[in-house]
C-alpha cells in the first residue's frame, strides 16, 4: 500500500487519491462519492485477494443500515466510470457467491521527476460540480467539441440518495430500454419496445448471461450429476480467424445434438459459452456448471475442407477420456456432428449407463431436431444469421434477416431459417413501429411449423409472436406446449412459457417454468432476473433479493437486474435505496420511470412531476405502459387509464403484465381494470 506520508496509489494505469476523492485516467479527472472511493481503497488494500461483500459493508457502510444491494450499485458504478468489463475485468472482478477481487496491480504512486505540483481541481464556470479535467492530471485539458459541462452528463458514483458527485469526463448516451427481460450486456440501439423486451425471455444475447444452478432459489448446492457435460465455445483456428460464428454454430448444433440424449443433463448454450475470454480453468466451468464432463474444441475452415479438433475431459481427474481431429469436406459437415456426438456417447457409456442401458442418437439427422438442410451454403448463411441475432442490436437483426433470406433462397425448405427470421423480423419491425413487419414475422412463423410439424423452433417462435404481437394467449399456450414436448430440454422456451404464465396471472407456474430453465441454462442471468421480477409481484420478496442478487453477480450493469431491485426495494417501503438503485441505471426511460416513482414515494412532489414530465416528453410512443404505471402509484386512476388505453392502441409490449403489476395495484378494483382485461382477451 502506500505511507502516510504519501496517500497517493498507482492502481495499473490509475492515479488515486483518497484524500481528494479522485481518480485520474487517461489525463481526466474523475471525482468519486467518498464511499466509492473507501470500497475502492478496500479492495486495493487486499489486491489479488477476494473482499467479502458483508466485509465490505462493514467496512465502508459500518455506521449505516443498509443491504449489500449499495455494494453491487456501489462496484457497478465504479465499473462504469472506469470503463471495466465485468466479463474482461481490468480492475475489479467478480467471485461467484463470495465477493469481490482487484485485480489490477497495487502501489504508492511515484510522480515523474521534474513533474509539477498539482493545484486544486477547478470548478467550472457555469457553477456546477463538475471539475475541469486536466492533462496528465496536471495542465487544464480542452474540453472536446460537444462534451457536456454541465450535470446532465455526468455519472453519479456511490450510494447517496442525495450526491451530487460528478465523473469528469465525456460521457457517451445509452440508447434503448428494457423492461422485464430486456438484458443489458452492452448497449443497446434505441427504439425496441421497452416493455416486449422486459417480458420476452427470447431476446438476444445481450439479455442473455449467466450464474449459479437450482431447483429452488435458495437451499444447499446440489450434487453434480454424473451423467453431465458441457460443449464449450469452439477455438475459431482459421487462418484470418473470421469463422467465429461458424465454430459456435458447430459447437452450438452439437450440444443441441447431446441434449437428445435420455438422462444425458447438458448446460444451454448461454452457460456454456458465457466462458469465452475468460480465465477460468476447467475444474472451475465445471463446478460452476455442475457437470462431470467437459468437451471442447476448434475448427478450421478453409475453402471447402473444415478440420475439427476436440477433445472430451473427465474434469475431477482432468482424464482426456477421448480425443479426435476430423478432416472432411464442408458439405460433410453433419456426419461429423453425428460422429462426434457418437463417439462422445460411446466414450461415456460405461460411465453412464451403470445398468447396462445404452443411451442411443436417432439415427436419422432429420429426427434430431437439429437445424438441418441439405445446401451447406444455406446452412453457413443460417449459422451467420444466427450469430448476427445473437448480438442483439438493430442493425445486427436487420442484417440476420438478410442473412436468414439468402439461406431461404438456397433452400426454400429450410424451416429453421423461417423461424429465426421470424425473431429477427419481430425486433425489427417493433424498432421501426411497422405492424406490417410484425405480421410478415409472424406468417413466416407459420411456414416453419407447415414446412417442419415435427420441430420444436417453428411452434417457439410462433409462439412467442402470438404471445408477444398477437396477444393470442390459447395459441401461445398451444405453440409452447408443442415445443416443449418436442424439446423438453430447451430453456428458452421453458422461459418463454414462463413469460405466458405471467400475463395469464399465473405465477406459481410462471415461477416453476423459470426455476426449470434456471436447471437448463444455470447461468442465465435473463432467467434469475425474470425469476426475480415473478417472485417479486408474487409477494415473495425476500426469494426475490436472492435471485436478482444472483443475476447481478452474473450482469452487475444489467439495466433490467437493477430496475427490478429498484421496484423491489420500492414495493418493501424502501424508497430512498429505491431511488438510488434507479440513478445507477444507463437507460434513460427507465431511470427516468422509476425516478419518478421513487420520488412520489418519498413525498417530493415537484421531482416526481418533473421527471414525469421529461418521459411524457421523450417516450410517449414506447413509455406508455410505464407512464400509466407512474400515474397509477402517484394514485391519479383517471390518467393512468388514459395511458393504458394508448399503450393498447400502440400495443404496447408492457401491456399483458397488466394483471399482475404491483405498480397498478391501485387500478383493480376500478371497473376500467376489468374492462381493460376483457378487450386484451385476459382472465379475470
Amino acid at each position: 500500500m502506500t505511507s502516510s506520508g504519501n496517500p497517493l496509489l498507482r492502481i495499473a494505469d490509475l492515479r488515486v487519491d483518497p484524500t481528494l476523492d479522485e481518480i485520474c485516467k487517461d489525463g481526466v479527472i474523475l471525482k468519486l462519492e467518498p464511499r466509492a472511493m473507501r470500497l475502492f481503497v478496500c479492495l486495493a488494500e487486499r489486491a489479488g485477494q477476494v473482499v467479502s461483500v458483508d466485509e465490505l459493508l462493514d467496512r465502508v457502510w459500518k455506521d449505516v443500515v443498509v443491504s449489500p444491494d449499495s455494494v453491487y450499485a456501489a462496484v457497478a458504478s465504479l465499473r462504469r466510470i472506469l470503463g471495466d468489463d465485468p466479463k474482461q475485468p481490468k480492475y475489479i472482478a467478480n467471485v461467484m457467491r463470495r465477493g469481490y477481487r482487484l485485480v489490477a496491480p497495487v502501489s504508492a504512486w511515484i510522480a515523474p521527476v521534474g513533474a509539477p505540483v498539482q493545484d486544486a481541481p477547478q470548478a467550472l464556470d457555469d457553477g456546477s460540480s463538475r471539475l475541469k479535467a486536466r492533462d496528465e492530471c496536471g495542465a487544464p485539458a480542452k474540453l472536446q467539441a460537444g462534451e457536456p459541462t454541465g450535470p446532465p452528463g455526468a455519472i453519479l458514483a456511490g450510494d447517496g440518495a442525495d450526491s451530487n458527485t460528478t465523473v469528469v469526463a465525456p460521457v457517451s448516451g445509452w440508447s434503448r430500454r428494457s423492461l422485464l427481460l430486456i438484458a443489458a450486456a452492452v448497449v443497446v440501439a434505441a427504439g425496441f419496445s421497452a416493455d416486449r423486451l422486459l417480458t420476452s425471455r427470447r431476446l438476444p444475447d445481450f439479455m442473455r448471461a449467466p450464474s449459479s444452478t437450482v431447483q429452488t432459489v435458495s437451499g444447499p448446492e446440489l450434487a453434480i450429476p454424473e451423467k453431465s457435460i458441457a460443449v464449450l465455445p469452439f477455438v475459431d483456428m482459421s487462418e484470418k480467424h473470421d469463422q467465429q460464428y461458424f465454430s459456435d454454430g458447430l459447437a452450438e448444433e452439437l450440444s443441441d445434438l447431446l441434449a437428445q440424449v435420455p438422462d444425458l443433463r447438458v448446460p444451454g448454450r448461454t452457460s456454456s459459452f458465457s466462458f469465452r475470454g475468460k480465465s477460468d480453468d476447467i475444474p472451475t466451468i465445471a463446478q460452476k456448471l455442475r457437470v462431470a464432463h467437459v468437451l471442447e474444441g476448434s475448427v478450421r475452415k478453409s475453402g471447402n475442407t473444415v478440420r475439427v479438433t476436440v477433445q472430451l475431459i473427465r474434469v475431477d481427474t482432468g482424464y482426456h477420456i477421448w480425443s479426435k481431429t476430423f478432416d472432411r469436406d464442408l458439405k460433410d459437415i453433419f456426419e461429423v456432428q453425428d460422429d462426434v456426438a457418437a463417439a462422445v456417447v460411446g466414450a461415456l457409456k460405461a460411465r453412464l449407463t451403470p445398468g447396462g442401458q445404452e443411451l442411443r442418437l436417432s439415427s436419422k439427422p432429420q429426427d434430431s431436431g437439429l437445424h438441418r438442410t441439405s445446401n451447406i451454403e444455406a446452412y453457413i448463411e443460417f449459422l451467420l444469421g444466427r450469430e448476427l441475432s445473437d448480438r442483439g442490436d438493430f442493425n445486427s437483426y436487420q442484417r440476420a434477416v438478410d442473412a436468414y433470406r439468402r439461406a431461404i433462397r438456397l433452400d426454400p425448405g429450410f424451416a429453421a431459417a423461417y423461424a429465426e427470421m421470424a425473431v429477427s423480423q419481430f425486433w425489427v419491425a417493433d424498432h421501426t413501429g411497422n405492424l406490417s413487419g410484425l405480421q410478415q414475422a409472424l406468417t413466416a412463423a407459420d411456414k416453419a411449423v407447415v414446412l417442419a410439424p415435427d420441430e420444436a423452433a417453428g411452434y417457439a417462435a410462433r409462439g412467442f409472436m402470438r404471445d408477444s404481437f398477437s396477444w393470442d394467449w390459447s395459441g401461445a399456450q398451444a405453440d409452447f406446449v408443442k415445443a416443449l414436448t418436442l424439446e423438453p430440454t430447451d430453456s428458452r422456451v421453458q422461459a418463454e412459457y414462463g413469460d405466458l404464465l405471467v400475463c395469464l396471472g399465473r405465477l406459481t407456474e410462471a415461477i416453476t417454468a423459470m426455476k426449470k430453465a434456471i436447471e437448463l441454462d444455470p447461468l442465465s442471468n435473463s432467467a434469475w432476473s425474470a425469476l426475480g421480477y415473478d417472485l417479486t409481484q408474487d409477494g415473495q420478496f425476500a426469494a426475490a433479493h436472492e435471485a436478482l442478487h444472483r443475476a447481478l453477480e452474473i450482469q452487475p450493469e444489467d439495466d433490467r437486474n437493477l430496475y427490478h431491485l429498484g421496484e423491489l426495494q420500492l414495493l418493501e417501503s424502501r424508497a430512498a435505496e429505491a431511488l438510488v438503485t434507479f440513478r445507477q441505471l444507463r437507460d434513460e426511460g427507465l431511470r427516468v420511470t422509476g425516478i419518478a416513482i421513487a420520488e412520489h414515494a418519498l413525498g417530493h412532489a415537484k421531482e416526481s412531476q418533473q421527471a414525469l414530465d421529461e418521459l411524457t416528453t421523450k417516450r410517449a410512443r414506447d413509455y406508455a405502459f410505464q407512464i400509466a404505471e407512474v400515474h397509477a402509484w402517484r394514485g391519479e386512476n383517471g390518467q393512468a387509464f388514459d395511458w393504458l388505453e394508448r399503450a393498447y392502441t400502440q400495443r404496447d409490449g408492457g401491456l399483458p403484465l397488466i394483471k399482475i403489476d404491483l405498480l397498478l395495484r391501485s387500478l383493480r378494483g376500478d371497473p376500467r381494470f376489468a374492462a381493460m382485461l376483457s378487450k386484451l382477451k385476459l382472465p379475470a
